[in-house]
């Protein structure tokens, strides 16, 4: 039982860690790419502004959502490989 804890404190850890660096990354990406799209346009208007419309619709979509993927495969597989060592 004390394994499953160490396990599971340790795991979380870790893929905290991993979801925090995807996450960080991603957004950069996303900010890099609102930044070159305002200079390649050349669209009028405030800078900060564009960028920060563009985070905030980033904030709502597909791709924040997939990141939390970081929690629930590994957290699935592991749960599956002890269920079919255990039971079957």
């Amino acid at each position: 039982m004390l394994a499953l804890l160490r396990l599971v404190v340790f795991g979380f850890i870790v893929l905290t860690v991993i979801y925090v660096g995807i996450s960080l990354y991603s957004r950069s990406v996303r900010r890099r790419k609102l930044l070159e799209d305002w200079r390649d346009t050349g669209r009028p208007g405030d800078k900060d502004t564009y960028i920060e419309t563009g985070m905030a619709q980033y904030e709502h979509s597909l791709r924040r959502r997939l990141i939390w993927l970081v929690y629930i495969v590994p957290i699935t597989v592991i749960a599956l490989i002890i269920y079919t060592m255990n039971f079957m």
